[in-house]
């Protein structure tokens, strides 16, 4: 692990995939031993979308949301081809994804995660496979694409390429960190 201080300029690796046709799988259900509810946000306020962002991104990074005026934000989530999913759990939200459909015949995963207390329990699969299925449901979706970098969760890339998503582009950016951030794995 190697840690990089705030204000530090850092180089990472993104990496763009899509899924052109619809995963093999059916809806999973939840871990055994789980409860959940998958809860489609309607309108959600700016503030209800940066708590879960910061929540789920914060030991990654995800701190671009922040830069953006907050009417920029609540035009996004508030567009009626964006739509906000969280999973609810013993009364507080586990994860959460983003698709977005503004891109005619796309439907972009914006957004996906786990809080830290929820990774490792199974979860992330079945978020995953719900967020995927979902995608497809939407009426015009021809792909589905995502985007992760070399600073989000180590295993990341290999669990889209799991789903389904292959790689279609990489690039090499740069950033200066707003926050402290410990790689645990190489940025480039």
């Amino acid at each position: 692990m190697t840690l990089y201080r705030a204000g530090q300029s850092i180089d990472y690796r993104v990496t763009w995939l899509e899924m052109t046709k619809r995963p093999g799988f059916g809806w999973p259900p939840l871990p055994l031993g789980r409860e959940g509810l998958l809860v489609r946000a309607d309108a959600p306020p700016v503030w209800w979308f940066l708590s879960l962002y910061d929540a789920v991104g914060r030991d990654y990074a995800w701190t671009d949301q922040h830069a953006r005026p907050a009417a920029e934000v609540e035009a996004w989530i508030q567009h009626p081809e964006v739509a906000l999913y969280a999973l609810m759990s013993r009364g507080w939200p586990q994860g959460f994804f983003m698709l977005d459909g503004t891109e005619a015949g796309t439907c972009d995963l914006a957004y996906f995660g786990l809080v830290p207390q929820a990774v490792g329990t199974g979860l992330g699969s079945w978020l995953l496979k719900t967020a995927l299925l979902t995608a497809w449901e939407r009426p015009d979706t021809r792909k589905v694409t995502v985007n992760t970098c070399t600073l989000d969760h180590p295993r990341a890339l290999q669990q889209y390429q799991r789903m389904g998503f292959s790689p279609v582009r990489t690039e090499v950016k740069s950033r200066k960190l707003v926050q402290d951030f410990t790689a645990s794995q190489p940025l480039t």
